[in-house]
Order: C-alpha cells, then sequence, then structure tokens
C-alpha cells in the first residue's frame, strides 16, 4: 500500500478537483443515506404500522424520538389530506432525493476525471524526465524493449487499475463512514456484531491480493521481455531475412509468448475469484447478522423492534456496495503495484551525474583542455589508466588504437557521460565537475560513427534542440557541411520528414545531417568518433572535406580508425589497454615503428 499512497501525493498538485470531489461525494452519502431511511417512517404512517404519537415530541436526535417526530408531523399531514396525498408526498421526495444523490454522483465524478488524467500525465512525464537524467551506462545493462514497456504498458495498467480506484478512495469510505454512523445510531449492537466479522472476510481477500500481486509482477515482466525481442526484432530484420532466421526467431518468441500466456492466465484466474468470493463473503455477513438481529428482537427486553430492525438491514444492504467496491479495489490496487513497482525502479534509479550545488557557467572556451592522471573504472573493470594529457585551443588531437582501448570513453568522460573514477579533466583550469552540466554540453560539438536522427524533418534535425531556429543558419550550415544539394532535391526540402533514424536518406546523406547539426550550433570544441568509417570512398571524400570546413579554428578530438584521414593532426595519440602508449605526429610515430607504424601497416596492406 505504500507505493499506492505514493501515487496519491500527486493529488496535492490537483488539491482543489480533490476537495470539489470529496465534497460532492460526501453530498451524495447523505443524500443516499437520507433517501433510505425517510421511507420507514412515512410508510409506517401510510399503512398504519404504527400508533402515531398524540402530541408534538420534542426533537432529538434519538433514534427513536426522532422517528415519533418524523411519525407525529407526517400523520398530521395524511389525516388532513388523505393517503394517497401523503403517499404522493413520499414519492415525490424519494425522487427529488434520487435526483440530488445522482447530480452529486455525477458532479464527483466531473471534478474526479482530470484528478484522475492529470495524475497519469504527471507519472507519465515523471519517467520521460527521469529517463532523460539518467547517465548512458543506465541504458547499457537495460533491454530497450523493457523501458518501452514499462513507459507504455506499464502506465497504461496503473491508469487502468489504480486510477479506476481512485473514485472508490474519495468516495466509498465517505459513504460508509456515513452508513456506519446511520447504523450504530439505530443499534449499537449489531454494528458492534458486524464490525467483529468484517476483518474475518478482509483477511481472505487480502491473502488473495497479495498472491495477485505476485502473478501480476511476473507477467509483467514477461511482457517486458516479449518487448524487447520485438524491438530487436523490428532492429535486425535485415540481419534476420540474410540468416533466413526467421524460423529461430519465430521459435524464441512462440516460446516467450507462451510463457506470458501463462502467467496472464493464472493471474486472471486469481482476478476472477474476486467478485464471486466478495460475493459470498458479503451473503454470509449479512446471514450472520439476520440471526444475531432476529434473536435480538426476539428478546423481550430488546429495544430493537423489527421496524427498526428492517431500516437496519435497508442501510446495511446498502453499505454493501460501497464496502464491495473498496474489496474490488484493492484486487485492483494489487494489479496495478505490480506495474507501479517495475516504474518505480526507473523512478528511484540513481542519477550518477550530479550536479555540484554551487556549479558554476562556463561561457567561453580560451585556452586548453587538460586531462590529469585520468582513472576510469566501469563495474570495477579498469578501463583508462593514468591518462595525462594537454589540448591546446584549436589544436586537432587524434586518438587512434586497437578496438576496446579506451578512445571512446575518453571523449565520453569530457561530455560527463560519465564520472572520472580518480582524477581530473578540467577545461581552461576548471574542473568539469564543477560546472553546470548544460553549459559545459553548449561548449562541445558531437559527430558520433553511427549518425543520430530524428523522425522529423531535416531542418528541425539540423536545428536540433534550438528554438526558433533561423532558416538562413540551417542553410548556411547545410552548405558548408556540403548537404544543402541533395536538401534541395528532396521532395520538400528542408521541410521534408527523414523517417525513423533517417531511414530515408543514405548514409552519407544521414552523416552530412549530422555534421550540418554540429555546424549549426558552432561550438569550440569538436569531438569526432569514427565520423566516416561507415562510409563508401565517394561519401567519404564529400563528407570528409565538410569536417574539415567544420574543425577549421575549433579544437577537435578524432576518433579514427581510418589512419589516412587523420595524418595530419597536431598529434596523434596511441592508445591500448586504457593507456597512452605513444605520442606525436605521424612522420615521428612512423619513425619510432611502434604500435602505430604497424597499425598504418596493416591498413596500407
Amino acid at each position: 500500500m505504500k507505493s499506492y499512497l505514493r501515487i496519491l501525493k500527486y493529488v496535492g498538485r490537483f488539491k482543489n478537483y480533490a476537495i470539489l470531489n470529496f465534497g460532492f461525494n460526501l453530498l451524495y452519502a447523505f443524500f443516499n443515506l437520507f433517501s433510505i431511511l425517510m421511507v420507514i417512517p412515512f410508510l409506517q404512517i401510510i399503512f398504519k404500522m404504527v400508533e402515531p404519537p398524540s402530541q408534538a415530541p420534542d426533537f432529538s436526535w434519538n433514534i427513536k424520538q426522532l422517528m415519533n417526530y418524523l411519525n407525529y408531523y407526517f400523520a398530521a399531514y395524511v389525516s388532513d389530506h388523505g393517503a394517497f396525498a401523503g403517499l404522493l408526498i413520499v414519492c415525490i421526495a424519494v425522487v427529488i432525493m434520487f435526483l440530488l444523490k445522482n447530480i452529486c454522483r455525477y458532479l464527483a465524478l466531473y471534478y474526479l476525471a482530470p484528478l484522475r488524467t492529470g495524475i497519469v500525465r504527471e507519472l507519465r512525464q515523471g519517467v520521460y524526465d527521469k529517463i532523460l537524467q539518467l547517465p548512458l551506462s543506465y541504458f547499457s545493462e537495460k533491454r530497450k524493449g523493457d523501458i518501452i514497456a514499462r513507459m507504455s504498458t506499464d502506465v497504461k495498467e496503473v491508469e487502468n487499475s489504480i486510477m479506476n480506484t481512485i473514485e472508490s478512495t474519495f468516495r466509498d469510505p465517505v459513504t460508509m463512514i456515513c452508513f456506519l454512523i446511520a447504523m450504530f445510531v439505530i443499534s449499537f449492537e449489531l454494528t458492534i456484531f458486524v464490525l467483529l466479522l468484517l476483518p474475518i472476510a478482509g483477511l481472505l481477500i487480502g491473502r488473495i491480493g497479495k498472491s495477485l500481486k505476485r502473478k501480476s509482477q511476473k507477467e509483467q515482466g514477461q511482457l517486458g521481455y516479449l518487448m524487447s525481442l520485438f524491438e530487436e526484432s523490428l532492429s535486425g530484420l535485415r540481419i534476420i531475412k540474410a540468416f533466413n532466421a526467421e524460423r529461430y526467431q519465430k521459435g524464441k518468441f512462440l516460446r516467450e509468448n507462451k510463457q506470458l500466456e501463462a502467467l496472464a492466465t493464472s493471474a486472471h484466474r486469481r482476478w476472477n475469484v474476486a467478485s464471486p468470493l466478495i460475493e459470498f463473503l458479503s451473503v454470509c455477513v449479512v446471514a450472520a447478522l439476520l440471526y444475531y438481529g432476529g434473536s435480538i428482537i426476539l428478546r423481550a427486553d430488546s429495544g430493537l423492534t423489527a421496524d427498526l430492525f428492517l431500516g437496519y438491514i435497508l442501510v446495511f444492504a446498502n453499505m454493501l456496495g460501497p464496502a464491495r467496491n473498496v474489496a474490488n479495489a484493492y484486487f485492483y490496487i494489487q494489479r496495478g503495484i505490480a506495474s507501479l513497482e517495475r516504474i518505480e525502479s526507473i523512478m528511484n534509479a540513481e542519477v550518477q551525474i550530479k550536479e555540484s550545488l554551487h556549479a558554476t557557467n562556463i561561457r567561453t572556451f580560451d585556452h586548453a583542455v587538460e586531462y590529469q592522471d585520468v582513472v576510469f573504472a566501469y563495474n570495477e573493470t579498469p578501463v583508462l589508466r593514468g591518462i595525462n594529457i594537454k589540448i591546446e585551443k584549436g589544436k586537432m588531437i587524434a586518438l587512434v588504437g586497437p578496438s576496446g582501448s579506451g578512445k571512446s570513453t575518453f571523449a565520453d568522460l569530457l561530455a560527463r557521460y560519465h564520472d572520472v573514477t580518480s582524477g581530473s579533466i578540467r577545461i581552461d583550469g576548471n574542473d568539469i565537475r564543477d560546472l553546470r552540466i548544460s553549459s559545459l554540453r553548449n561548449q562541445l560539438g558531437i559527430v558520433t560513427q553511427e549518425s543520430i536522427l530524428f523522425n522529423d524533418t531535416v531542418f528541425n534535425n539540423i536545428a536540433f534542440g534550438i528554438e526558433h531556429a533561423s532558416e538562413e543558419d540551417v542553410i548556411k550550415a547545410a552548405k558548408v557541411a556540403n548537404a544543402h544539394d541533395f536538401i534541395m532535391r528532396l521532395e520538400n526540402g528542408y521541410q521534408t520528414m527523414i523517417g525513423d533514424r533517417g531511414s530515408k536518406l543514405s548514409g552519407g546523406e544521414r552523416q552530412r545531417i549530422t555534421i550540418a547539426r554540429a555546424i549549426y550550433k558552432n561550438p569550440p570544441i569538436l569531438i569526432l568518433d569514427e565520423a566516416t568509417s561507415s562510409l563508401d570512398t565517394e561519401n567519404e571524400k564529400l563528407v570528409q572535406d565538410a569536417l574539415f570546413k567544420l574543425m577549421k579554428n575549433r579544437t577537435s578530438i578524432v576518433i579514427a580508425h581510418r589512419l589516412s584521414t587523420i595524418q595530419f593532426a597536431d598529434e596523434i595519440v596511441v592508445m591500448q589497454e586504457g593507456r597512452i602508449v605513444e605520442r606525436g605526429n605521424h612522420n615521428a610515430l612512423i619513425a619510432k615503428n611502434g604500435l602505430y607504424a604497424r597499425l598504418v601497416e596493416m591498413q596500407a596492406f
């Protein structure tokens, strides 16, 4: 229930709707109760079941005095106007009470709607905001499909199961309290008897509810895994077809789908037992109440009369509806909490890249980037060890070395995708951990091997993250990136939608769009991570030309496997197993006849 209470904390943001909902639910409970109790004394007089008092009694909240008070005045009205007129008054009063009751119910639901949808919106927004805050390492350990499932199906499950109980949370307890007060007024002894019976039923419902929660957790986890398989199949469809692996993938998906079916069937069976169980327990309580109440009436000294007992039964029977709703809500909540806990595992994930409380902004880059004794380990596995290097403003530094030598991690640390394990990285003497992350990344432009584009227009991809972008500047950036000509050949020019991940463009066109994006940002420091390694010779020449224009008068860190592209770097840094093993320009490193020379020789061959 703690998770459910955490959901209710969102109610505070919509307190006006909550107050109005509570107020109309209170009126609904009052009119509901009064519409039942008012009928009893009136019918007693009309059908002459009791003899009305001969004199007007004093008004009192005592149940007998209250009944006598109503009986006296209604009997006087029937005596003056006749039984048919009295019956008409009763019918009109009942209609008015039920009209007022249902108006209040509608208004309570009217103000509940924005409360429900608002809470779900806040929950979904909170998950998305947290995803943007989490470090890249978090997603390397999680399946993308499972995260998507938590954002979509789990949030929907919370909406369907928990949000549907918000009405019961705000309405039914109020109704039950009003009815319980009336039951205590009619018969204290009977009400105590009822309250002793209800916890027994509640314990049984609670055991089944916990079982349902466990099953639902397994079901949602399996659904997340199935979504991951589906997402992987979409991404790797070309390879699946190329290797004739359709049957293999079908079999794998079928096995997991059957596992999900078994878990869902088991959860539904437990869910389906809720309604008949609650109804049976309700009948058992009513039967026990009839027996115990009848025995009280048969006692000669009992103050409980048959007509009061009838009224008590009517009140109790009408309280069973809200009680059943609360019990059903418990089952809904248990199912929804399984999904809520999966969502909360994202919401409560630790944000490892934290901004200092005293972080400052860096507005310009004037001198140098410096790595001082930098060590970085990932899950206790060392990736970089003892890195010391100073990159002067305007210089081009190339990082080369075998795969897994730590080149990409070197660049990722500068952008604070990770934090160093020890040592420090400084820009103009400032430790980057003491800078605002947004201002640090404003100094950086990144072009990666994989062209990361969004399913949007060419214009919006180039001006990504910039509000009110200038069309003139976007076109200028595209021209520098050698992208303007092919963009103008597209169906709608700069307003052409490029598809999922830029699927409507060729590899070279996608890469030139990413370079145009970096040019438009106009950063002082560039990180080029294998920016041309996946291109053919013709596209590489166009992209390489765009990159040289981009790097002009900028500080550049270039990660490259194609060593021919970095021969004119100011300094080439050779890395192996997380260490810098060689440094110098191309000719000096060739003369050393070390690792760099061997790499050049292999590529030349």
